[in-house]
């Protein structure tokens, strides 16, 4: 299935119905008065989340949304049919934004959040009502309203706690697929990873978190260059960023593969930037003990940082289980108050 991630739709509620204009006419009540009858309401548009979608593709080729129209008032005063409502799924984490002034309208976070975008017209009036001592047989009625129209932009941003950044082949799906039940695709060759992928960490049977595997950035990226920055926005909810570099690379290439990614990042939103990013050196298990610490006392002495760091190996699942450990407990304390929106 296509990922689509930001698409722009026309959501038009139903009209209402027309009121009836009728009298009653029986064999032996000829002149029996109104008996026209309301229309119905017409129907209105929602929008919920759904935990099984990921994406916004089936409104790629379904871009005007419409919901039913309220049938006109009958005779014997009954009413019109209400015009059946129309409910738009998409992903939690779904923002909905007004197209013509850019506002937010709601951002849907949680399962089942449910909001109603567009009201279906009012319903007509039908004679019966308009009836008065000093008028018995009213020819009026009203006609029904016409139902909301609203152009919007639906874009998704992933509901993750932790984010994974670096540059391409440095082994983020690798990693991401060693921790948890999903399944990245992942190949010795860059841009394997094509659109963000979720997964969920499970520690035991109460502790989890979800991670989101972010295709990889290069230099420029802020500028459109490679993927661009078009997936950034989906660490913006992410409480922490571990940035995976490659250890397997020079010292020289190493630190200035650091200042790429924290360049590109602070470029494209300084809140990004200023989140908690902790530093994953991936791959040692193609490294002796004194290579690394001779690599990292080389890296921590050329680079001004205070960000935490690990070492890992996310195919031999070395570290791996540790740094989840950290992670989790990072996350229980200090969730609430990191910055977690752009």
């Amino acid at each position: 299935m296509k990922f689509i991630d930001q698409i722009e739709i026309q959501v038009t509620a139903g009209n209402g119905g027309n009121g009836c204009i009728h009298f009653r006419r029986a064999k032996f009540e000829p002149k029996g008065g109104p008996d026209g009858g309301n229309g119905g309401k017409g129907g209105d548009i929602w929008i919920k989340t759904d935990r099984n979608l990921n994406t916004l593709v089936d409104y790629r080729f379904n871009k005007h949304i419409i919901a039913e129209n309220g049938y006109t008032g009958k005779s014997k005063n009954q009413s019109g049919k209400k015009g059946s409502d129309k409910t738009i799924y998409v992903p939690i984490g779904t923002r909905i934004i007004n197209s013509i002034t850019n506002e937010i309208i709601a951002d849907l976070k949680y399962i089942h959040s449910k909001i109603l975008i567009v009201k279906g017209g009012r319903k007509g009036i039908g004679n019966t009502r308009f009836r008065s001592s000093i008028n018995r047989t009213p020819y009026k009625k009203t006609y029904g309203g016409t139902g909301e129209t609203l152009h919007i932009k639906l874009e998704l941003i992933l509901i993750a706690d932790v984010g994974i950044i670096g540059l391409p082949n440095s082994g983020k799906s690798t990693l991401v697929q060693s921790i948890s039940q999903a399944k990245p695709k992942v190949g010795p060759y860059p841009f394997t990873t094509l659109i963000p992928t979720l997964g969920t960490v499970k520690l035991n049977n109460q502790d989890k978190f979800v991670i989101a595997d972010i295709p990889g950035l290069i230099q420029g990226a802020s500028y459109g260059i490679g993927l661009g920055i078009k997936f950034l926005q989906h660490i913006k909810r992410c409480h922490i960023l571990l940035h995976l570099i490659d250890i397997l690379e020079e010292t020289k290439i190493i630190i200035n593969n650091i200042y790429i990614i924290e360049s590109e990042l602070k470029k494209y939103s300084r809140n990004l930037y200023n989140k908690p990013i902790w530093l994953v050196f991936n791959k040692i298990d193609n490294c002796n003990t004194n290579h690394i610490i001779q690599k990292i006392i080389s890296i921590k002495n050329k680079i001004s940082t205070k960000r935490k760091v690990f070492f890992i190996s996310a195919i031999q699942n070395i570290g791996t289980k540790k740094l989840c450990n950290f992670l989790l407990k990072y996350l229980k304390r200090y969730s609430k108050n990191l910055i977690n929106e752009n």
